[in-house]
């Protein structure tokens, strides 16, 4: 009796089942398209090149001549046309010293820090309880950050740090605590209201980041 039940059974799974198509050996972004939520659109195959799975863009030091006195260059997908659909990407930090990547989150992806040069001073802020959890990092310590989760990274030496980063995801995104306070147009006495700042700290702030309002 088990047995004509698992047959019937199967046969309305196959029945019911999306029509079988081949599976891919890759899909490679075409970048031309907009994404969607399932990445980009595949270029067509005659149009795929070896350049599309190949990246050396990570070889050169960011450009450290900037506010944050850091750089990081991202081998994202929209850089790298091979990585989508394939759950991962990387970049290379490059922090001058006393540069700091600020307080930020990555709403699609955890990350993973490998130092290669220098110190860095790496924490994460859990969202549960506000708990910080904050490690010095040498020349081949790795750290992890968890996805959505508030972390930063501060050159903690004399010298330039490098590290390299992945991501567990082609297009981690990314929003900085700080420009999203201060480099739009949200007006002053609201953003006053939702950080106990005073006005002229605001404003200040607002200054050297670009805001209006």
């Amino acid at each position: 009796m088990f047995l004509p039940i698992l047959f019937i059974f199967s046969v309305v799974l196959i029945s019911s089942s999306p029509p079988h198509t081949a599976a891919l050996d890759f899909c490679v972004a075409n970048l031309t398209l907009p994404t969607g939520p399932a990445g980009y659109p595949c270029k067509k195959a005659a149009n795929v090149t070896a350049d599309d799975f190949a990246f050396s863009g990570l070889a050169m030091a960011g450009n450290t001549s900037n506010l944050i006195k850091a750089a990081v260059t991202p081998a994202f997908v929209a850089q790298f046309p091979g990585l989508n659909g394939l759950g991962f990407s990387m970049a290379r930090a490059d922090l001058a010293p006393g540069g700091v990547i600020p307080m930020h989150t990555h709403p699609s992806a955890h990350e993973m820090l490998l130092v290669v040069q220098g110190r860095i001073s790496a924490g994460l802020i859990s969202s549960s309880d506000n708990k910080v959890y904050l490690k010095t990092l040498k020349k081949g310590d790795i750290m992890v950050f968890p996805k959505g989760i508030l972390h930063f990274q501060i050159n903690a030496g004399g010298i330039p740090a490098i590290a390299f980063v992945s991501f567990s995801d082609p297009d981690p995104g990314l929003q900085i605590l700080d420009f999203a306070l201060f480099a739009n147009n949200l007006p002053s006495k609201l953003i006053e209201k939702v950080t106990f700042l005073d006005d002229a700290q605001v404003k200040k702030l607002k200054a050297v980041l670009g805001g209006t309002g």
